[in-house]
């Protein structure tokens, strides 16, 4: 549960971390490309995603071009991601049921995302909030590592941890929270090494005041000594 302090000062907290964070790249816009490549995403890195999801993009152009393909095809389009096999399978899947069952139009709720095979909250989350303006909360790695190491959640699950947030954090700042925290923990809060000499909100991290207690202390008594 997070401190009263961190309720207190949430958005002071966030508004720092976005001075942090460099623009985030869309690759698209387009509800079903950004479906498509948050597929791919998993567990592969964004510079390797976004140009095997151009590839599908130029060749195929919509559903109904994605639908027709040949998965070896795909699977030639997209080798350089993590289990391209798999992940050519389900955005032909993908595609196939998008345009049979929701007339070639991207489903706008959480629900109807989620029976899309390889699709969780987090890639419906990202859809509803980074391609159609519907407040959202993704809890991605960065999210979920970020999250945890200031003390806004201790939930073990990206689903708890999603709850939290959601408590916690105004729906005015939903859109953009994602794409903010994922630059946040690449650039700051990454997964080894962080950089908390230059973070702007150590005062209030849980992370920073166990792991740098001693250089607190010794700058306290410094100060007061």
């Amino acid at each position: 549960m997070p401190s009263r302090i961190l309720k207190e000062n949430i958005e002071i907290i966030y508004g720092r971390i976005k001075e942090k964070a460099p623009p985030h790249h869309f690759e698209f816009q387009d509800p079903f490309w950004v479906l498509i490549t948050t597929i791919l995403s998993h567990r592969t890195k964004d510079e390797v995603t976004d140009p095997a999801a151009r590839r599908l993009f130029e060749q195929y152009k919509d559903p109904g071009g994605l639908s027709s393909a040949k998965q070896e095809d795909v699977e030639r389009l997209i080798n350089k991601v993590g289990f391209y096999k798999v992940k050519a399978e389900r955005v032909i899947q993908a595609a196939r049921i998008i345009l049979e069952h929701y007339g070639g139009n991207v489903p706008v709720n959480a629900d109807d995302l989620m029976k899309i095979p390889g699709v969780g909250r987090k890639t419906a989350n990202v859809v509803l909030a980074d391609s159609m303006g519907i407040p959202a909360i993704a809890v991605d790695t960065h999210v979920f590592r970020i999250s945890r190491r200031i003390g806004l959640s201790s939930g073990k699950k990206p689903g708890d941890v999603e709850a939290d947030l959601m408590r916690i954090i105004p729906e005015k700042l939903w859109l953009g929270f994602n794409p903010v925290m994922v630059e946040f923990g690449k650039k700051i809060c990454r997964p080894i090494n962080p950089k908390c000499d230059i973070c702007n909100i150590t005062e209030f991290c849980n992370f920073y005041r166990k792991n740098h207690a001693k250089s607190l202390k010794h700058d306290s008594n410094k100060q007061y000594g």
